[in-house]
């Protein structure tokens, strides 16, 4: 609360609400279960808006911690995988020359 400016969540409120309704369609579901082989769990998205509305009418600190967690969670979550490529320094040796199966034979 420096200059006076009181403590706002991490995202809007309405974007925990178009997380939640984008995540209760019927696409998403869909493609969800055809991913997964089970439907999505949207039951945090609420509760996230939920905990996100009461920490803007300011009930309390309860609201602001859950909404922490929530959003630490995640975002570890979403640094547990590893990357697919693996990224090189610099470019090939050969990057210059024609590709094997350009050549002629």
């Amino acid at each position: 609360m420096a200059g006076g400016e009181a403590w706002r969540p991490p995202r809007s409120c309405e974007d925990y609400w178009a997380e939640w309704k984008q995540c209760r369609g019927l696409r998403h579901a869909f493609h969800h279960y055809y991913a997964h082989g089970e439907l999505p769990s949207c039951g945090q998205w609420r509760a996230d808006y939920s905990a996100c509305r009461a920490w803007e009418r300011g009930a309390g600190a309860a609201a602001q911690e859950a909404l922490c967690k929530s959003e630490r969670s995640r975002v570890l979550e979403k640094q547990k995988y590893a990357p697919v490529w693996t990224l090189r320094k610099s470019p090939p040796p050969d990057w210059y020359l024609p590709l094997n199966q350009d050549k002629p034979k």
